[in-house]
């Protein structure tokens, strides 16, 4: 998608701060960081969101997570904890139609989220 700023940043036409790296995901550091330790976790392949999910896209979410798995422990956030969050729509204040996972840490989490 040639106007979706997370399609740029996996081109490499735009900066971003790379933690991790496989063939079909991209993690970097969240600009706008919520927690010490924020990161994004990016399909390389642009999905508008979870309910744009199709039956060939069950892999891309099995990727999605075992990235998530390695980024945790690269990271130190295997023992005390974390935040994997994904926004859907506009209510649930998805900003950047492009399906991303947010990985949070570093901090004590409280519930309710918002």
């Amino acid at each position: 998608m040639e106007n979706c700023i997370f399609c740029k940043v996996i081109a490499g036409a735009l900066p971003s701060d790379k933690i991790f790296e496989t063939d079909t995901i991209l993690v970097i550091e969240d600009k706008f960081p919520q927690a010490p330790k924020h990161y994004l976790i990016l399909p390389k392949k642009h999905v508008d969101g979870v309910t744009s999910l199709g039956q060939d896209d069950k892999e891309l979410l099995n990727d999605m997570y075992h990235v998530t798995r390695e980024v945790v422990k690269k990271k130190g956030l295997e023992n005390n904890g974390f935040r994997l969050v994904v926004n859907q729509g506009v209510h649930g204040g998805q900003t950047i139609f492009h399906l991303h996972m947010h990985l949070l840490g570093g901090r004590p989490m409280h519930w309710p989220p918002g």
